[in-house]
C-alpha cells in the first residue's frame, strides 16, 4: 500500500528514490523528511523511503509468532487467554488473524470483527465491532480502535465464559 502511495505522489520508482537518497546521504530522519517534503513526498510514501534508508523497525520484519510472543513477554500468564480466544473463534467459521505489534485483529472474510490486546499486565481487552451496541454491564467503551464500539475485559480463563463467547460470536456473525 505504501508503494502505491509513493507511485501516486511521484513518477520516480523506489529504486531510483533509494539511489537519490543514498547520494544525498541525509544525516538524520528529519533532514530526509524535509528533503522529501520539498519534492512532494509525504505521509506513508515518506515513511517508506525513510525506512528504506535508515532501516525498518523490528516489528515490521517480525513474523506473526514473534509479534504475539512480544505482546505477552512480560505477561505470560495472559497468553492462555489469547490462545483460548483463538481456539474459540476457530469454531465460528473462516477468519484471519492479522498480527500487529501491540494487538491482534480477527477478520471475517468481509472485515475485522474483534481486536485482542493485552492492555495491561493484568488483563486482555477484546474490542468488538457491533453496531448499535453501547457500553453497559460487562461491555465497556472501547478506546483502542474507532471501529470497535465496545470491549470486554478478560483477567483469567474463567472470564472467557458463555457470555463472552456469545459476544464474540455475535460480532463474528454481524461482520460476515
Amino acid at each position: 500500500m505504501w508503494m502505491r502511495v509513493l507511485a501516486a505522489q511521484s513518477d520516480i520508482p523506489i529504486a531510483e528514490w533509494n539511489s537519490l537518497i543514498s547520494e544525498l546521504a541525509p544525516p538524520n530522519e528529519e533532514a530526509l523528511r524535509h528533503w522529501l517534503k520539498d519534492r512532494g513526498v509525504s505521509g506513508y510514501a515518506a515513511n517508506l523511503l525513510v525506512m528504506e534508508y535508515f532501516g525498518y523497525p523490528d516489528f515490521l520484519s517480525a513474523n506473526a509468532d514473534e509479534l504475539i510472543d512480544g505482546q505477552y513477554t512480560d505477561r505470560q500468564h495472559l497468553r492462555p487467554i489469547y490462545d483460548a480466544i483463538i481456539q474459540t473463534v476457530s469454531t465460528f467459521g473462516d477468519f484471519t488473524i492479522q498480527t500487529r505489534k501491540s494487538y491482534v485483529s480477527l477478520v471475517t472474510p468481509k472485515r475485522t470483527f474483534a481486536r485482542v490486546k493485552p492492555t495491561t499486565k493484568k488483563r486482555v481487552d477484546v474490542g468488538l465491532r457491533l453496531a448499535n451496541q453501547t457500553p453497559g454491564g460487562r461491555l465497556k467503551s472501547c478506546n483502542f480502535q474507532s471501529t470497535m464500539q465496545v470491549r470486554f475485559e478478560l483477567t483469567d480463563l474463567d472470564a472467557l465464559d458463555e457470555e463472552a463467547i456469545d459476544l464474540l460470536r455475535e460480532a463474528y456473525k454481524y461482520n460476515c
